[in-house]
């Protein structure tokens, strides 16, 4: 049976909002520290809330945010705008709410880019999914003969030596074009920052837009297939990470819920939803504490 951690932790390289946020959660959670989070346009709309403005402190958080979120390298994400205030009881619209007040809903708020792992830590991580993935479906054989064996070990070692040249052939040529392509790239990008530079220093803003809100126009359908995936796994939910699963992935349909823009047809069926799926997100919190 496969450990349910490293299923989380898979399921979160894969872009899994519901795992990202539960591996936060548990890290964070050393710090008093809780995290809520959206996927929209690209970008990774992340909350942290604390019950006090110096748990929250915010170049030592940024740098443990960046740090986890790395160490997981979320496939497709790489934009992660975080977002900071203290706790509060109600939190359905919290999305909403921090884009259309920012300056009196956050304590502070920075966007950062996450960087890609290297080619040989991605082929390493790949190799041990795909090997993860074989022994769940390997099935029970024959032994091979002993005279059998040295041909076929013979075999492996060519195809993993022609494998391994390969690989570092691309690496280097990877390495060759990045060199080739340094200079050139960062003239045009200095080229474009002093062409785009504003006339006068700007007060730095919250990079969230009413297109991120109004753009979810689909997050009721979402918010709909999580919430069922959540019952699903909380029928057969055993151990204290199956719940931290389940209370994930119904804090993912609550958010994703109060994204629906005011203007849906079932933006009041909405918001009932989000508050039900909230309730169900504390109830699968609380069996988790239990275990």
């Amino acid at each position: 049976m496969a450990n349910p951690i490293d299923d989380i932790a898979r399921q979160a390289r894969e872009g899994s909002v519901a795992s990202i946020i539960q591996i936060l959660n548990d890290e964070l959670a050393q710090v008093g520290v809780r995290a809520r989070a959206v996927f929209a346009e690209g970008v990774l709309q992340l909350l942290c809330e604390a019950a006090t403005p110096q748990m929250l402190e915010e170049s030592s958080l940024v740098d443990r945010v960046r740090e986890i979120l790395e160490r997981i390298s979320p496939h497709n994400i790489r934009r992660v705008n975080i977002n900071s205030r203290l706790v509060r009881e109600h939190q359905l619209l919290w999305l909403e709410e921090i884009s259309r007040d920012p300056d009196n809903q956050l304590l502070w708020s920075q966007e950062i880019k996450l960087r890609k792992p290297n080619l040989f830590k991605r082929l390493a991580t790949a190799h041990h999914e795909r090997q993860a993935l074989s022994s769940k479906r390997a099935l029970p054989r024959m032994a091979i003969p002993r005279s059998m064996q040295q041909p076929r070990q013979f075999q492996r070692g060519i195809v993993g030596g022609i494998s391994l040249t390969v690989l570092l052939l691309a690496a280097v040529a990877a390495i060759y074009k990045g060199l080739n392509s340094q200079v050139p790239n960062s003239t045009q990008a200095t080229t474009q920052a002093v062409a785009t530079a504003p006339s006068s220093e700007a007060k730095p803003a919250l990079k969230i837009s009413k297109e991120t809100v109004n753009s979810a126009v689909d997050s009721f359908a979402q918010a709909v297939r999580v919430a069922e995936q959540a019952a699903t796994e909380g029928k057969t939910a055993q151990s204290r990470e199956d719940w931290l699963v389940v209370a994930a992935k119904w804090q993912q349909a609550s958010d994703l819920m109060a994204a629906v823009p005011s203007k849906h047809p079932r933006y009041t069926t909405a918001l009932n939803r989000t508050a039900l799926y909230r309730q169900n997100g504390d109830k699968a919190q609380q069996e988790a504490q239990n275990k």
